[in-house]
């Protein structure tokens, strides 16, 4: 599919995943290597990429057992394509192949406002546990 200059895929074949990894450290959603995320990515559910011409410049993905529960994860779009509507179009193509699906949202605290303007409410209902806890309750995902 394209829009305008931006093309989506799908599809994680032909992804750099190093720059899969820079562009998630960068927003602080993740701190695996490339290799890593190449796994995690064909793992998912619904892998989205935001590509103009050669480079990647957005991604996101989901986790789901395609019935009725998905999560969606690891939404960025690079800093000088932000406030174009990129980063709205992943989560509208990922909710599209969650149709009928209770969704979740996971993202860092600093970007939980973005998500309300888009049709998503903050729950009262859930609860984590974090391998590396102490990181999480410094960057504030803790509540308690």
């Amino acid at each position: 599919m394209s829009n305008s200059t931006y093309e989506i895929i799908d599809s994680c074949e032909d992804i750099d995943f190093q720059k899969v990894s820079e562009l998630l450290k960068y927003y602080g959603l993740s701190d695996l290597d490339g290799s890593t995320q190449r796994q995690v990515f064909l793992n998912s559910y619904v892998t989205i990429f935001i590509m103009k011409e050669d480079e990647l410049i957005g991604v996101g993905r989901a986790i789901s057992d395609g019935i009725s529960q998905g999560a969606i994860y690891n939404i960025a779009v690079k800093d000088e394509y932000r406030g174009k509507g990129l980063g709205k179009r992943i989560v509208a193509e990922i909710l599209k192949r969650l149709s009928g699906c209770n969704v979740i949202l996971y993202t860092h605290p600093k970007h939980i406002g973005l998500y309300e303007h888009w049709g998503f409410r903050r729950m009262s209902t859930s609860y984590a546990r974090f391998p590396e806890e102490q990181y999480y309750e410094q960057e504030g995902f803790f509540t308690d």
